[in-house]
């Protein structure tokens, strides 16, 4: 069987890599206990009632003013951070660094992303530090950007970076897979990577020592999950330790839903769906947007590690991958329903190339605050 080369080794040790992780993973998939049809749920999976998924109240309500407020105090206390999902490789998008590609008018997904908080900041009165979850593939890129353009004029301190965690692929036999000009093939292990990266990287102690209390997690590609002091206030007010943001699903949806799982309504992800399993009993969707309770973030989670099949230079490859929300399972949760259109949609992703073309104008309507028109 192939073995990873001191100079493989070096490199990933530089991300984190778990070697013993890895070989326990290596013999789960050559005993076939890891598995597509052992990431199932084998519990029955419950549709929530209606009062578990909220609705954030309309402005102009006194409910939703108490939530703006409760928001809004919040951040000009300094208590919000923000973490952008900035890990993938964009294999949809032509295996390119996302976050860099150009958005509208020269402004790229980064950019967007980071002006938003800073704009709130101002807006508030306040500071919100932004850091990205890179990963081997995206670090340098992402770094040269940012560098490029000065940190988009972020305040010292206010910005960082900290990296996910490595792996490598295996053949469906557990050896390790190589790529047709022989070499290993890394990849990251999923964006549940998310809380023990943040804590072994020290981010998240120098957050709670600086009074940080919130985070607001979301994707690169989100462009719709941007600051709300209404969100934050219901985060807040709910006690919740997690407060998971759903959309009205679509046909077509690729991804997990809420459902009462052994008596905890939590996230599941479409991989874990039993065989057969009809999952239009509930209709809303994970947008992968959070707002999570710093402190509950201190401590392990014993998240599921999941085999996911891939295709890599024509041939069949296997990674092993955790959840972010499957952090529902351990933490308080609250569930709140979010716009999927218009100018207040809080979940427009961008996942290939036409959804940039064709949402184009869309996009700068919804970020016109920021980039006025002349």
């Amino acid at each position: 069987m192939k073995k990873l080369s001191p100079d493989d080794l070096a490199f990933l040790h530089r991300f984190g890599f778990d070697d013993a992780l890895f070989a326990a993973w290596r013999e789960g998939v050559r005993s076939k206990r890891m598995s597509v049809a052992n990431n199932r749920v084998t519990d029955r999976l419950l549709a929530p009632s209606a009062d578990q998924i909220r609705d954030l109240p309309r402005q102009g309500t006194p409910e939703r003013a108490e939530l703006d407020r409760l928001g809004t105090e919040a951040i000009r206390r300094g208590e919000l951070g923000v973490v952008i999902l900035n890990g993938g490789m964009a294999t949809r998008f032509g295996g390119v660094v996302k976050g860099v590609v150009e958005v509208f008018g020269g402004h790229s997904f980064l950019e967007l992303k980071i002006r938003d908080a800073m704009f709130a900041a101002g807006r508030i009165g306040g500071r919100i530090p932004i850091w990205l979850m890179n990963s081997f593939a995206t670090d340098e890129a992402t770094k040269a950007h940012l560098a490029e353009h000065a940190d988009f004029g972020v305040p010292a301190g206010e910005l960082g970076c900290f990296t996910q965690f490595i792996s490598v692929r295996m053949t469906p036999d557990g050896d390790i897979f190589q790529t047709a000009d022989g070499k290993v093939s890394p990849h990251g292990p999923g964006h549940g990577d998310f809380a023990p990266a943040l804590r072994t990287s020290g981010v998240l102690h120098r957050f709670l020592a600086l009074g940080g209390k919130y985070l607001l997690l979301a994707n690169v590609d989100n462009l719709g999950a941007r600051i709300s002091p209404g969100i934050l206030g219901l985060h807040i007010q709910s006690r919740a330790e997690v407060t998971v943001e759903v959309a009205p699903k679509w046909p077509g949806d690729v991804g997990g839903s809420p459902y009462l799982h052994r008596g905890k309504l939590q996230l599941v992800e479409q991989i874990r769906y039993p065989e057969g399993f009809d999952a239009d009993i509930v209709d809303v969707f994970n947008t992968n947007t959070f707002h999570f309770s710093a402190d509950a973030l201190d401590r392990d989670f014993e998240l599921g590690w999941y085999f996911v099949e891939k295709k890599v230079d024509g041939k069949k490859a296997v990674q092993v991958e955790r959840l972010v929300g499957e952090m529902t399972r351990f933490l308080r949760s609250t569930f709140v329903r979010v716009k999927r259109t218009g100018p207040t949609s809080r979940f427009f992703p961008i996942k290939v190339p036409d959804d940039l073309q064709s949402g184009r104008d869309e996009i700068r309507a919804m970020y016109a605050d920021l980039f006025p028109e002349p």
